[in-house]
């Protein structure tokens, strides 16, 4: 009776092949929102975000950034210096990719506290970003096949 245990085995991978095939699936979609969080000061470190952030848009997820405490500043007309000045090796500087990042379709918003710390409103910001309300960022933040980035 040999026909019993090759019927077994057929079994299993009847059951087995479905739920690899599915997993596999998941994991080359993978999340398509992004979030990227920036609160560092340091230019490369915001140059590397904005770098991550832009590669993820043109892999087809949609971007949304917000920029908090020294982050924040890249959101400002009257930016420092190390917000604009170029990087290498591509000679971009983080404010001037995040630009591009808007024009792309991303999002930017600045803390809900970033304005009032500053004691100033939102024309200080650049045209096109404005505060984030905690409610939608936390929805964001929590939406499924959602990635969060911190820098």
């Amino acid at each position: 009776m040999r026909i019993l245990p090759v019927l077994a085995v057929c079994a299993a991978a009847a059951i087995a092949l479905p739920a690899a095939a599915q997993q596999k699936a998941n994991m080359q979609q993978g999340p398509d929102k992004l979030v990227t969080v920036i609160t560092s000061e340091n230019a490369q470190s915001q140059l590397m975000g904005m770098v991550l952030t832009m590669q993820s848009i043109k892999a087809g997820a949609s971007a949304h950034m917000l920029l908090c405490g020294p982050g924040g500043d890249l959101a400002l007309k009257d930016a420092p210096e190390a917000a604009t000045a170029a990087q290498p090796p591509m000679g971009m500087s983080p404010q001037g990719l995040m630009q591009q990042i808007m024009q792309a379709g991303g999002t930017v918003e600045v803390c809900a506290i970033y304005l009032p710390g500053k004691g100033a409103d939102a024309s200080v910001l650049l045209d096109g970003i404005t505060a984030a309300a905690p409610d939608a960022m936390a929805a964001r933040l929590m939406a499924p096949m959602t990635r969060v980035l911190s820098f």
